[in-house]
Order: structure tokens, then C-alpha cells, then sequence
């Protein structure tokens, strides 16, 4: 299998794994977290939940965040608004970059 250009692309370590390892339909997200100008691999299912990819992502990049729900997750800089449907159902593919960010703006200090 051929690694997708944009999961080439300086992230955080070696990722997470949320798809079981024999996953033979497994994709690989990227994540990015806004405020901390830095971004995580995620190999999932492509029925995992927009929910659970921006927790676990966040757990690792923003780790002393306790309000996980005051961030929104966007997908081509649309946000997605369910965040239980599954990346397919969001429109997601294999190689998609998910942009985790605050829900409201900060006043650049």
C-alpha cells in the first residue's frame, strides 16, 4: 500500500492507531490542531466516528484541554456538525486532513 502525499507531512510521532491492526480497509487521517500548530497521523476505520478521531487526536496535542466539546472539527474548512456520523458519512477519504479548532475566536494578544 502507498502512503498518500499529505500523510507524509511533518506530524507528531509515530500516530494513533484506532483501526484494528488486520484492518485491510483502514485509512489514515491526518489531524491538525489549530492553536497548537501541529498535526497527528490517525489510522481508522472508515466507519470510525468524527467524535473519537478528535478526541483521541486531541488527547495526544492538546492534552491539558478539559472542554473537548468548546472545539469543532472541519473538514475543507466546512465544519461538521455531527460529530457522531462516521468520516465517510462527513465526506472524509483515505488521506483527509481534519482541522480540530476552537469553537469561538481568540483576540491575538
Amino acid at each position: 500500500m502507498t502512503e498518500r502525499f499529505v500523510n507524509s507531512l511533518r506530524t507528531r510521532g509515530d500516530g494513533i492507531r484506532l483501526a484494528d491492526g488486520d484492518a485491510t480497509s483502514a485509512w489514515t487521517v491526518r489531524v491538525q490542531g489549530a492553536e497548537v500548530w501541529d498535526a497527528v497521523r490517525v489510522v481508522v476505520r472508515p466507519g470510525t466516528s468524527v467524535h473519537e478521531v478528535k478526541h483521541a487526536a486531541m488527547a495526544e496535542l492538546m492534552p491539558d484541554v478539559d472542554d473537548v466539546d468548546a472545539y469543532v472539527v472541519k473538514l475543507r474548512g466546512i465544519e461538521i456538525v455531527n460529530e457522531r456520523a462516521s468520516l465517510e458519512a462527513a465526506g472524509a477519504l483515505d488521506g483527509s486532513t481534519l482541522l480540530v479548532m476552537s469553537r469561538r475566536r481568540r483576540p491575538v494578544s
